[in-house]
Order: structure tokens, then C-alpha cells, then sequence
């Protein structure tokens, strides 16, 4: 089979792994300096533009009341998400009103946010009942080794009140703590109230989350400009009473099978967040007897021009060139870029050892 058709394959397979094609959410990218706080103030997320808010009209409530749009004033409820390069979480600010918040029944019967994550886009069931090994192996067995292993639900209490603030469906409760997620709220109201709730939280997503722990856990890389599955349902109690099961993906089955959720892109850094020129690099030693050490420039902007100078009088003007050292000694390497928006510099001291 010829390449480009292989590819075309994979994208129509990938296309197929996501409920309403012709959307694709964004997922802000935060400048590294500037990591939203979890601590309740939400400052940090006046910086995201209101494009990348996500309303209660994208809901459709799939359970109760099919194709009749939401009320605002019944609920409402905007979500915003947002990650930070190479931190590996996704974070999510949350600004909701409802005419009734209901949260003082101890376990799921009250007001929740149900939100599913499959980062690396591996789809199918991921709950236990419908795993397709239950004719060979026990449920209880497989609710182990798999329920929740390849894509995350959490039932996200909103508020909390006298309990941890979510339930992980699966088997993985530990991934609801610190550090690998966290959560503030805000609001003013009693159970059985009206009121408006603003909460923030991050998550850390899993390609792999085992029973056994982080040890044994595979957590999933984030990078810039691809794509991952998520959707989240807001489940709306007023009294005893679950009146409205509103959905994103538009298709209940996104609570247990990762090819119903959304296309959710992980945006660059928007262009008031960019430097115009900035110089960096890492390394990798290919040989270490050797002392064989391959350079690789991570710079940022429009570059025209390298220049490597490898502390050991040797210098380079490839983009990434491969150096041997001739001694055993802890170097200090310097690269210098140029390019239309000008030069930058940016030297490592002692990163780079040969022994």
C-alpha cells in the first residue's frame, strides 16, 4: 500500500473517533510563566479569550428532555481549558448558575460534572461492564485491570461539601489527589439554593492509569497542535430528581466509550504570549566512552543563522550538529541565533559533562 494512502486511512480512522466531526474545541495554551493558580481568585484566566469558552448552548441534553434546548436560567454553564507546555495537565475553569444547587446527599445524588478525557486518542470502552473479555474473565476482575486504565472519567461534585471533591469511575481513585489534580470553588450558596459557582481544578491525564498506582501508570505527553479526545455532561439534580443530563458530545455514550468524546486541539501560545526570537537547546550523549554528544536547537522564531561554540574551543553552524570531545570535563556550551527579529543567546553551564 502506497504511504499517503496508509495516511489518508489513519486520519479517516482518527476522524471517526470523535462525535461531531464538524466541531474541534481549543484548549489554551498558558505561558509557562504565568501557570494559572489553583486557589479560588481566577485571575489567571482573564488572559484566555472568550473564543475559547465553551457555553451550555454546545449541551445537549441527551437523557431527559432530548432536543429541547437548555435554559440559562434553569442552568447555565461555561467552561473554559487551558494547559501549560510540557507540564502535562489540563486545567479547567468553570462558571456555572443554577436555579437549585443540590449537594448535600453524601454520595452521587447531587449536581455533577462529569468529565471524560482519552488524551491519547485510543477510544473503545473503557468500563468494565462492557469489556469485551466479560465471556472469559470476571467483571470483578476486569473492573482491576482495566476500568478506567485507558481513558479517565470523573464525576466532579459541584460544589463539594464533606467528601473528596470527585469520584474517578474506575479503578484509579488515587489520580483525584495531589499532585496529580487539585481544585478551588467559589461560591455563596446553600444546598437547595439559586446561586452562581465559579470553580478551577487541573487533571492529569493517563494513556495508561493502573489499580496498583503512579508507579505502574503511564502518563500522557501533551504537545502542541494535536488533537485529544474529551467531553464532559453536567448532570442537574433539583431535589430527588435528575432533571437534566446535558452532554457535549451530544451522544450519552461518551460516559463510557472514548470514540464518542470531542476533538479538543492543544493550542499554540497565542502571538502576544511569543518571544520573537529566543535561543535554546538540549542534548543528548550518544556515546558516552565515546564522549560523542548530539546537539538539538529548540529555539523560537524565525531563525537564519546558527552558531555553536562547545566550550572546548570547537564551534559549529549546523542546526544540530553532533560534537566529540576530546577530554573529560563539565562544559559550558553557548548558542547563538540570528534572524529577522534579530539575536539571542542562550548558554547551559555544565549541562554538558564527559567523563
Amino acid at each position: 500500500m502506497r504511504p499517503e494512502n496508509c495516511l489518508l486511512i489513519a486520519m479517516a480512522f482518527m476522524a471517526m473517533s470523535f462525535t461531531r466531526p464538524e466541531k474541534e474545541y481549543k484548549i489554551f495554551q498558558f505561558p509557562q510563566n504565568q501557570i494559572p493558580r489553583i486557589d479560588g481568585d481566577f485571575a489567571d484566566w482573564s488572559m484566555v479569550p472568550d473564543s475559547f469558552t465553551i457555553g451550555i448552548d454546545q449541551l445537549e441534553n441527551t437523557k431527559f428532555g432530548q432536543g429541547n434546548p437548555q435554559n440559562p436560567k434553569d442552568f447555565d454553564l461555561n467552561v473554559k481549558v487551558g494547559w501549560v507546555k510540557d507540564l502535562n495537565r489540563l486545567y479547567f475553569y468553570i462558571d456555572a448558575f443554577d436555579d437549585y444547587w443540590d449537594f448535600s446527599d453524601p454520595a452521587l445524588r447531587q449536581d455533577i460534572f462529569e468529565l471524560v478525557v482519552d488524551a491519547d486518542l485510543s477510544g473503545g470502552n473503557f468500563i468494565y461492564k462492557n469489556n469485551e473479555n466479560s465471556n472469559k474473565v470476571p467483571l470483578s476482575e476486569l473492573y482491576f485491570k482495566g476500568h478506567g486504565a485507558h481513558a479517565q472519567n470523573y464525576h466532579i461534585f459541584t460544589p463539594v461539601q464533606d467528601k473528596d471533591w470527585a469520584m474517578p469511575w474506575g479503578n484509579t481513585p488515587w489520580i483525584k489527589e495531589f499532585p496529580f489534580a487539585n481544585v478551588a470553588y467559589n461560591y455563596n450558596f446553600k444546598s437547595g439554593e439559586s446561586g452562581r459557582l465559579q470553580m478551577e481544578f487541573y487533571i492529569t491525564p493517563f494513556d495508561y492509569a493502573a489499580f496498583e498506582g503512579p508507579d505502574r501508570s503511564v502518563v500522557s505527553v501533551l504537545k502542541e497542535n494535536e488533537l485529544i479526545g474529551m467531553s464532559w455532561s453536567m448532570l442537574d439534580f433539583d431535589g430527588k430528581q435528575c432533571e437534566s443530563f446535558m452532554n457535549l458530545s451530544n451522544d450519552l455514550n461518551m460516559i463510557s466509550n472514548g470514540s464518542y468524546l470531542c476533538a479538543f486541539r492543544l493550542m499554540p501560545l497565542l502571538g502576544q504570549y511569543k518571544k520573537s526570537i529566543d535561543a535554546n537547546w538540549t542534548f543528548v550523549t550518544e556515546n558516552r566512552d565515546e564522549r560523542i554528544i548530539r546537539f538539538y536547537d529548540q529555539s523560537v522564531g524565525q531563525i537564519t543563522k546558527y552558531h555553536w561554540d562547545f566550550g572546548d574551543g570547537a564551534t559549529s553552524d549546523e542546526k544540530n550538529p553532533v560534537h566529540q570531545y576530546k577530554t573529560g570535563k563539565e562544559w559550558v556550551v553557548i548558542l547563538t541565533v540570528e534572524g529577522p527579529a534579530g539575536k539571542s543567546v542562550r548558554s547551559k553551564v555544565w549541562d554538558v559533562v564527559t567523563k
